[in-house]
């Protein structure tokens, strides 16, 4: 199971913390794996090019950790929106992807 975490302080998203595997398929064939990697890519990729600075995040095998270090509106929407499209996919196979929410 994808295990999503997310943080916030005073309704800003601060840190995404993605853990372990969706184990719907075999590793390389997982299509919530893939699906999980593309929005996160897609949704770094964009933030980093609006801005290099917004954010930073570290990626071991079965982890990544997204620091977000502004507050900038456009950062912080493009991170609403890769957590919106998690939790439709999350939603839509609860048994691979479970999200959790701190303030």
């Amino acid at each position: 199971m994808i295990r999503i975490k997310i943080q916030r302080q005073e309704n800003l998203i601060k840190e995404i913390n993605l853990l372990g595997h969706a184990l719907y398929d075999d590793y390389g064939k997982d299509i919530v794996c893939a699906g999980v990697s593309a929005i996160l890519t897609t949704s770094v990729n964009a933030a980093l090019k609006i801005n290099p600075n917004s954010l930073t995040y570290h990626q071991k095998r079965d982890a990544f950790q997204l620091i977000i270090l502004n507050q900038e509106k456009i950062t912080q929407q493009l991170m609403q929106n890769m957590i919106d499209l998690l939790t439709e996919l999350a939603d839509n196979y609860p048994k691979n992807i479970k999200m959790e929410s701190e303030e």
